[in-house]
């Protein structure tokens, strides 16, 4: 190898002034929607389980998510799921081929589940309030 060779690459070290393609942005936020699905698993098992226990325990769940507090999370984690699942059929039309693989396919198709996430979002919200 020679020691010698001046590197010619690029060094951009200010993190504000990149910027992410829509697709980067897609791929982040569907890991970032796996993430929050898989903890509000727990917690949503858990307060099946609490209100499946008994009378008072049903009364308690109830009340529980009768906090608007508790009611946006539960909207929150209703977004996340909705956005890892059309993200996730998003990947898997590409996986069998029937998206192209080409940049501009990849930026309507990501544009496109932004925009099925937020309808979904919405009708999610109706649902929990």
């Amino acid at each position: 190898m020679i020691k010698n060779v001046k590197k010619q690459r690029p060094v951009n070290l200010d993190l504000t002034t990149i910027r992410f393609p829509v697709t980067a942005i897609a791929s982040i936020l569907h890991r970032v929607s796996g993430v929050i699905t898989f903890v509000a698993v727990g917690i949503l098992l858990w307060l099946l389980g609490l209100s499946l226990s008994s009378e008072e325990g049903f009364l308690t769940a109830s009340a529980i998510m009768s906090s608007f507090f508790v009611k946006f999370i539960f909207w929150g984690i209703l977004t996340a799921l909705a956005y890892h699942a059309v993200g996730g059929i998003r990947h898997m039309l590409m996986d069998f081929g029937w998206l192209e693989e080409t940049f501009e396919a990849g930026k309507r198709s990501a544009n496109l589940s932004f925009a099925i996430t937020v309808v979904l979002s919405i009708l999610a919200g109706v649902l929990v309030w």
